[in-house]
């Protein structure tokens, strides 16, 4: 194609969202030999990039795929292991009580309604088993498909553990042998046009870099899109309490739990919850609390005391995060992802997820032309609903605990820690069970009129109701009722003398078939990926 205009795209900042965002555009834009698209990254040699362990959502898999990225190669180099589901601890009332977030949606019947048929029930069976062979898999600690990876035997949906650190650095290595540019050079300035787009940025080695759209991947420090174009940030902090992490690694070679869990754990602690996410040579562990109602010190000494005595001499780092969203996106030529365009505590995975939607609607949006504000606008509109939409089903977790036993817990339960979306959605649910329908518009009576902060020429005054489908009833019903949502609703409405769950039927055959078809997941990953064998 002759007579069309490379644009330049300077991505501004490492890690994962930075060579997430690098490697999405560049694979996806530049197709074949055609380049229509010049993308760099510029990051600091001076901040260390931090290998905390990290958990996704199935949403990756589209990703990496959409990259060109071999799943195989892609869990030798980032220490990955497979995460079929989240198991919640101590989430209800602190008696020991668990329940699966599972990543396999069930196909109920035609006519059938899974969820109200659990309501109706004696509930002497968890609803995650009635619908799902998923929780049963994981507690039997077996890998999401067979060796052979023939598709044979059964599978299921999964998701990725991995090294951050390693991930960021798989991706250096593969963009740049693909045509990304990569300069390790600091950030001195940022010039500016008269028009208030971004210009240049200009390193302290005297490298002066030009772009067409800038991406603003700086972390929390949100040098471009903040303290350049001046886009404000709106905070979540109202409703999500935690803003800090204390953090700690335990090698297996220091202590081997016995096996290697295909699946996140995230257990209530006093002033928060802590994830445990298992790689090939270690688990990663962090204290997600909030600082109000524990200091760092106290923090520190119940993770150690929660994990065991041979944590007692393991080094620990702290994370302090701000949870809430930029006020946009996109501004002018700036677009930030990744921490730069917000953060939600990271209790149901979705860091990364947010770096990777963001890459895929730049993608999406990509201004071949000169005027950006119509892809701006929708960017905006996108961006904003899939943050509103996470800090909705993270927030549910916390509403619907019976958890009193601490000041923050009690705290958590006040019902002005209640978004207004959330609650109006709630409140229709204690007299309407949640089913698909309420999910192909999510506007509920109570719901505040609200418009998003999403500019474009016109403003935009809808409300937020299109979501990603991120989660759908499949996922709050799971979350919901592992809660004991609608416990003493459902009495009411169909008695004390109640029959015993259904369970359907593929859920009978899954797990009675998985020990023969599935491996356990740390055998799956010596044998495939190269992981070092620990306990067998």
């Amino acid at each position: 194609m002759t007579g069309l205009k490379t644009k330049k795209v300077l991505v501004v900042g490492g890690g994962s969202a930075g060579w997430t965002t690098a490697a999405y555009l560049n694979s996806v834009l530049n197709s074949g030999d055609q380049k229509v698209v010049e993308i760099s990254l510029v990051e600091s040699p001076d901040i260390p990039r931090i290998g905390v362990g990290e958990a996704t959502i199935p949403n990756i898999n589209l990703t990496l795929a959409s990259i060109g990225i071999d799943e195989t190669d892609f869990l030798k180099a980032v220490d990955g292991t497979f995460k079929q589901s989240i198991r919640f601890v101590n989430w209800v009332d602190n008696s020991g009580d668990f329940y699966h977030h599972p990543f396999c949606r069930y196909a109920a019947g035609a006519g059938e309604d899974p969820g109200r048929r659990w309501l109706m029930s004696d509930r002497s069976v968890p609803f995650m088993d009635t619908v799902s062979a998923q929780p049963a898999i994981c507690e039997m600690g077996l890998a999401p498909k067979s060796l052979d990876n023939d598709g044979a035997g059964l599978s299921m949906v999964y998701a990725f553990h991995m090294d951050a650190l390693k991930f960021a650095g798989y991706l250096t290595e593969f963009a740049t042998a693909r045509g990304v540019s990569h300069y390790l050079d600091n950030v001195v300035d940022v010039e500016m046009h008269e028009n208030g787009d971004i210009a240049a940025v200009v390193t302290d080695s005297g490298n002066r870099l030009e772009a067409d759209l800038f991406v603003d991947c700086t972390g929390f420090a949100a040098h471009l899109i903040e303290k350049k174009i001046g886009v404000g940030f709106e905070d979540f902090s109202r409703w999500l309490l935690c803003d800090r992490a204390i953090t700690i690694n335990v090698p297996y070679e220091h202590y081997y739990p016995g096996s290697v869990r295909p699946y996140t754990t995230a257990t209530a602690l006093s002033s928060g919850w802590v994830w445990d996410i298992p790689l090939q040579t270690r688990r990663a562990l962090g204290y997600v609390h909030a600082s109000a109602f524990i200091s760092e010190d106290e923090a520190e000494k119940e993770l150690r005391a929660f994990e065991g005595s041979h944590a007692e001499s393991l080094p620990s780092r702290v994370v302090n995060f701000k949870v809430g969203m930029r006020k946009q996106q996109w501004a002018a030529n700036c677009v930030a992802i990744g921490l730069s365009g917000g953060f939600i505590e990271p209790l149901e995975s979705t860091g990364l997820y947010l770096s990777q939607v963001a890459a895929e609607a730049l993608a999406e949006y990509f201004p071949y032309t000169d005027d950006m504000a119509p892809f701006a606008f929708r960017f905006n509109r996108v961006m904003a609903n899939r943050f509103y939409e996470i800090l909705d089903f993270i927030n549910m977790h916390y509403c619907l605990t019976r958890r009193t036993d601490t000041a923050f817990w009690r705290e958590i339960g006040r019902p002005e820690r209640i978004n207004e979306r959330l609650r109006a959605k709630l409140d229709f649910w204690r007299i309407k069970p949640p089913t698909a329908l309420d999910f192909e518009d999510q506007f509920f009576p109570g719901q505040p009129a609200t418009s998003l902060q999403s500019g474009g020429p016109a403003g935009d005054n809808r409300y937020p109701i299109d979501t990603g489908r991120l989660w759908n009833h499949h996922s709050y019903e799971n979350v919901m009722y592992g809660m004991d949502f609608l416990r003493d609703e459902s009495r009411q409405w169909f008695g004390d003398n109640r029959s015993r769950p259904g369970i359907l039927k593929r859920v009978h055959g899954a797990v009675s078939q998985a020990p023969g078809k599935l491996p356990p997941h740390d055998v799956w990953l010596q044998r495939v990926a190269g992981m070092a064998s620990f306990g067998r």
